[in-house]
């Protein structure tokens, strides 16, 4: 399925339905009175969040919805029936805004729900204006027209590990190996396209969700390779796993390849250089002499980083990593709760 993480939309609640203007007309009343009855109410347009979709591709195909207008009132103060609302359905971690950009709602879990538009009230029949002076109103209220918006719609990803690193660093091979997704992997830049969600089962009988992200570049806050597009998908992640190549086949230094991104990440959102990250030296199995290993090791316990040196080939640290991310995240977590 094509992964679609963006949309606008039309939406329309349903107009409030004409109050009605209506006389009692029955044997043996000779003066029957008004008796219209009020329009029903117009739909709304809600929005719920849920776990059956990933992507917002569905929404970008159909760009106008509308909501049922409120049936209008009849004889007999029988009143009109209520407009059906317009539901749709988003994934989890849908952000709402309007077309200016300003925040609306955020749909984060399975049942979240926000009234976009709300329908139109309906207008009142003619016997709510029965006076003594006027005993035979001929005029009812029209109903109200539903509100009507145009919507920007963002996916960003729930997971509680955002994998970072610059293209083919070893992120798609390394989420393969912890998890059953199953991203393309090859040996040239950009082969992951769009985010890739992994679930990791650890050995404890915990579990967490790992985000693979396509891979940044320099520059890509401008624009660069896939700019940051998908930077959206790791604002909600506990903690960053920076992947960085340490095999003897990559030409140049990891600790430069690593303040790159860093940088890139910090011109995007500085929220995000804040958060807690691990780094990985990846390909262990091809750095025969570790100098590099040995150099971004010795940087990262300098600056104050977790680092692991793991091989996705041969599964070395893999483990110890997976292990150790599960009790951040569970840390991490109780913090949250208190």
């Amino acid at each position: 399925m094509k992964f679609i993480d963006y949309a606008e939309i039309y939406v329309k609640a349903g107009d409030g339905g004409r109050g009605c203007v209506s006389f009692r007309r029955e044997k043996f009343v000779p003066k029957g009175g008004p008796d219209g009855g009020d329009g029903g109410k117009g739909g709304d347009i809600v929005l719920i969040a849920t776990k059956e979709l990933n992507t917002l591709l569905d929404i970008s195909l159909r760009k106008n919805y509308r909501a049922e207008r409120g049936r209008h009132g009849k004889g007999k103060k029988m009143h009109g029936a209520r407009g059906e609302d317009a539901v749709i359905y988003v994934p989890e971690g849908t952000i709402i805004r309007d077309e200016n950009g300003e925040f609306l709602a955020d749909l984060d879990k399975e049942g979240a729900k926000f009234i976009a538009a709300k329908g139109g009230k309906g207008g009142l029949g003619n016997y709510h204006f029965v006076t003594s002076t006027n005993q035979a109103p001929r005029f009812a209220q029209p109903g109200i027209p539903g509100e009507e918006k145009n919507l920007i719609l963002e996916l960003k990803l729930l997971a509680d590990v955002g994998l970072v690193g610059l293209p083919n660093s070893g992120k798609s091979t390394f989420i393969s190996v912890i998890s059953s997704a199953k991203p393309k992997i090859a040996d040239y830049p950009f082969t992951t396209l769009i985010p890739n969600l992994g679930v990791v089962k650890t050995n404890y009988g915990t579990s967490f969700v790992v985000a693979d992200i396509p891979g940044i570049i320099e520059g890509a806050h401008a624009g660069a390779g896939l700019g940051l597009q998908f930077l959206r998908h790791i604002e909600r992640t506990s903690i960053l796993l920076h992947l960085v190549d340490i095999s003897d086949l990559q030409q140049t230094d990891p600790v430069d390849d690593f303040v790159k991104i860093n940088k890139e990440l910090a011109s995007y959102c500085r929220e995000l250089s804040k958060k807690t990250q691990i780094v990985a030296g990846t390909k262990l199995d091809l750095a025969c002499d570790r100098k590099r290993m040995k150099r971004l090791k010795k940087y990262c316990e300098k600056k104050g980083f977790v680092f692991f040196a793991i091989s996705s080939a041969t599964l070395e640290g893999i483990s110890e990593l997976t292990a150790y991310l599960s009790e951040q995240i569970i840390y991490s977590k109780k913090l949250k709760q208190c």
